[in-house]
């Protein structure tokens, strides 16, 4: 049983007992002072009126208190574990060494091919599998508790008890549970200095920028102390106000011409106070969680606006912007006039779209992206092929390049991707479309992509990503 579940009954319990004995003593009090007589023990219509007023009162009001318990109840009713106000309202006083969040990364994709039912039933089995294996490793008094959707919140208070290896056992011993693959990932911070509600926003972050890695780099350190963590949001922040933005330039070969008239650009934030600079799948989250998301798109844009004359009037530049920006009117307005005020070609700037899902809002969205099309600006969809929603843009929006998913590059010895690759390709040149191929890293792989037709080839068998000092030099 878990911590919640026992602390839960003991709850109801005292609850009982508070709300049943005064009721109790009333009615032993109301029977004596009306039916308890020396002379005579005959009730009256007024007695007997009285009397049933106060047992219904009493039955209500006890029936009453048994629902307002079971309405604000510590438990999550689908795991069993606190529920996410009970668990940081407990937090306050078990004050936790170390807090963890695993989350059910596949969650969204289990419920819509299992029944309600049987997801319920997989969300109770991981918070008792959970709860079981840390009764095996001697872990005393740990909190179970559910957070947003796929969460799971775990706390413990003994500094000898490390939250990672006991996680990573929990994954690697549960990957099926009731014939359902599941696909987890989790995150541990420690030194919360009592800021709980921070700390799990600090989970989430970090479990978010997992997310945005691929495979090459899944074995991340996912222990992190809160107090680092704080002074790198307060990095962020003062990097986006102050527009200190790091560009590296991955230079992208032209195969008809075999030259390079394209760089598609990384970001990192420069931070003066800290030892390393910001990665995206540091600051994004953080970025995206405070609203910073337009102001920093537009920082961006308007960096490598003022960039376009420092460089070869031929050279493009390719960079990722957000949807959410992309459909923010204010955001295009400011874009729009900016463009217009330095007098440059806007088809020189290609903004990418990374989209895992389609947009819910297909035909707004593609209305959006036909704006900045107007404007000269040009399109490219990344990634293409790794999912059903990027043919799905294709089908109604023209764009004016697309770049492959790196498993297609990187397997061109299977047969079945390379057909893959071939007929994509041969479907981009049917609608005029320029097709790109990342994570080139080799002569044969070169080789390969330009007998498929490719038009444009990108990775370091190509050329190393180049500083914009050095790039400003190489054409000015």
């Amino acid at each position: 049983m878990l911590q919640s579940q026992r602390e839960e009954r003991g709850r109801r319990f005292t609850l009982a007992l508070r709300a049943g004995i005064p009721v109790l003593l009333l009615v032993f009090l109301v029977f004596y002072t009306t039916i308890y007589k020396d002379e005579s023990h005959d009730i009256n219509l007024k007695d007997g009126i009285l009397l049933g007023g106060i047992t219904f009162v009493t039955i209500y009001f006890i029936y009453f208190l048994m629902n307002l318990s079971v309405q604000e109840t510590l438990l999550d009713q689908t795991t069993q574990g606190y529920n996410q106000k009970s668990f940081i309202k407990k937090l306050q006083y078990y004050h936790p060494t170390s807090i963890a969040c695993l989350n059910i990364k596949n969650l969204a994709i289990l419920s819509e091919n299992y029944s309600s039912d049987q997801v319920d039933t997989l969300l109770y089995t991981v918070s008792a599998q959970l709860n079981q294996l840390f009764k095996q490793n001697a872990f005393s008094q740990v909190l179970i508790g559910r957070g947003r959707g796929a969460e799971v919140l775990i706390a413990v208070n003994n500094n000898a008890y490390d939250l990672q290896p006991i996680l990573e056992m929990m994954i690697k011993e549960n990957t099926i549970i009731n014939t359902m693959e599941v696909d987890y990932s989790f995150a541990v911070v420690t030194h919360t200095n009592n800021d709980f509600q921070k700390a799990i926003i600090q989970l989430r972050d970090i479990i978010a920028s997992q997310s945005d890695q691929d495979d090459t780099q899944k074995h991340i350190q996912t222990t992190k102390d809160a107090k680092e963590l704080s002074e790198i949001e307060k990095y962020v922040i003062s990097a986006i106000k102050n527009k200190d933005l790091i560009l590296s330039f991955r230079p992208m070969r032209n195969t008809h011409i075999n030259s390079i008239d394209t760089y598609e650009i990384a970001i990192k934030l420069k931070c003066k106070t800290h030892k390393d600079d910001i990665l995206p799948r540091i600051f994004l989250p953080i970025v995206n969680r405070l609203g910073l998301g337009r102001k920093y798109d537009l920082a961006l844009i308007k960096h490598i606006i003022d960039l376009l004359p420092l460089v070869d009037k031929n050279i493009s530049f390719t960079f990722n912007l957000s949807p959410f920006s992309l459909r923010d009117l204010d955001f295009q307005t400011k874009v729009f006039e900016y463009l217009a005020e330095k007098n440059v070609a806007p088809s020189r700037l290609i903004i990418q779209l990374y989209e895992r899902k389609t947009h819910h809002d297909l035909s707004g969205y593609l209305n959006t992206l036909k704006r900045f099309r107007l404007h000269g600006l040009r399109i490219c969809i990344d990634n293409f092929g790794s999912s059903t929603s990027s043919m799905k843009y294709m089908k109604h929006f023209k764009f004016d390049m697309i770049q492959f998913d790196r498993d297609y590059v990187t397997n061109l010895e299977d047969e079945t991707s390379y057909a893959m690759l071939h007929s994509l390709i041969e479907m981009a040149k049917d609608l005029h479309v320029k097709t790109v191929a990342k994570w080139v890293d080799n002569v044969d792989q070169e080789e390969k992509l330009k007998a498929l037709g490719i038009d444009y080839v990108q990775g370091f068998g190509i050329s190393k990503p180049i500083t914009e000092e050095i790039l400003i030099n190489t054409y000015n």
